[in-house]
């Protein structure tokens, strides 16, 4: 079932995702060449929990971790660990959950590292233009199909693989609620609600579609090894047009 959000809850939710978006904002002054993906956990949770707010990704289903830290060929749920040293060249996904009085914000960005090559430069480039070509479309009473459509005609724009088993979702008092959004068209007919709540996160990579996960049990990667790229907006469809939760006030 998609849950309508109530005033109250989308005001809460906007909190929530003002304080994903500092964390963010924090990750993009602080990742560098050197810097392990453990620290960067550490700076998120002590942001969240400064903001009063719970990292939504701590202890979800065993996950050890407030982000997930994605590198290169990795797809979603990398584990942060001190010895995965990012180094120049390398792109970095991070994503971060933070749910403020029960209400949950989520969004994700890929940085580069340094200095990177044009490849990965303009597989960032059209994931992120593929991600607000989606949220564009998120409009009440239309299809959410719609969403999924402008999100797979980007991609195929720009050349790039789709993730196909893994997509975005709605999202409120639970991380993953209904609907479920494919980042590419399945002619459902699920129609967005006034006011509900959706992740928006296309997953393109520079080579091939296909995808699979590690003997962890969480971190995904490229079958071809190729590099990936993560985005992701918490969205409101109002009837004044989409509202981005997951940006800062």
């Amino acid at each position: 079932m998609i849950n309508k959000k109530s005033r109250e809850e989308i005001k809460l939710m906007r909190q929530a995702g003002n304080i994903v978006a500092l964390v963010h904002k924090e990750m993009a002054h602080v990742i560098e060449p050197g810097i392990s993906t453990l620290e960067l956990d550490k700076i998120a949770y002590d942001i969240i929990k400064k903001n009063k707010a719970i990292p939504t990704f701590l202890g979800y289903c065993g996950y050890p971790n407030s982000i997930c830290a994605s590198i290169n060929e990795e797809v979603v749920h990398g584990i942060p660990n001190e010895n995965r040293i990012l180094k120049e060249g390398d792109i970095v996904s991070i994503d971060v959950g933070a749910t403020f009085r029960g209400l949950v914000g989520d969004g994700a960005w890929t940085y580069p590292v340094g200095k990177v090559s044009d490849e990965c430069l303009h597989l960032m480039e059209i994931t992120k233009n593929a991600l607000f070509a989606g949220i564009e479309k998120m409009i009440p009473d239309a299809k959410l199909e719609n969403v999924s459509a402008a999100i797979e005609d980007v991609a195929l724009a720009g050349k790039v693989g789709i993730v196909r088993q893994y997509g975005g979702h709605g999202v409120g008092r639970e991380m993953h609620e209904d609907p479920f959004l494919f980042n590419y068209r399945t002619n459902s007919n699920v129609i967005i609600k006034k006011n509900c709540a959706i992740a928006i996160e296309p997953m393109l990579n520079l080579g091939c579609d296909e995808v699979h996960t590690l003997e962890d049990g969480w971190t995904v990667i490229t079958d071809d090894k190729k590099p990936s790229a993560h985005f992701e907006h918490t969205v409101v469809a109002s009837e004044d047009g989409p509202l981005i939760m997951t940006e800062l006030l």
